[in-house]
Order: C-alpha cells, then structure tokens, then sequence
C-alpha cells in the first residue's frame, strides 16, 4: 500500500531527501507517485508533522 501525503505537509523537503526511488515531487505540497512508491516509510519516520501515511 502506498503512501501518500496529506494537506499537513509544511513543505520542507525532508521527505524527497530520504525517498530511495526518488518517488517525491513538489508541488504546492510535496506529491508522492503511488505507482513507483515501494512502502519503505522513509518518508513518515523523517516529516516532522507526519504528513505521510499510507493509504
């Protein structure tokens, strides 16, 4: 199950940095691509507002 990122997202890169498929884009929000997203949850142990779960 992929993750996903919610509207808590603050913007502040932390995720994209420890994604190790490089699936994390910014936009207004960060966005992951559920598609290439290997649910390593590198991404929720690192955001400070846990923003990313899975779906």
């Amino acid at each position: 199950m992929a993750f996903k990122i919610s509207d808590a997202c603050i913007a502040c890169g932390a995720c994209a940095a420890e994604c190790p498929v490089s699936c994390i884009s910014e936009g207004d929000i960060y966005v992951i691509d559920a598609s290439a997203c290997i649910d390593c949850g590198n991404c929720a142990n690192v955001c400070p507002v846990g923003a990313p779960a899975q779906e």
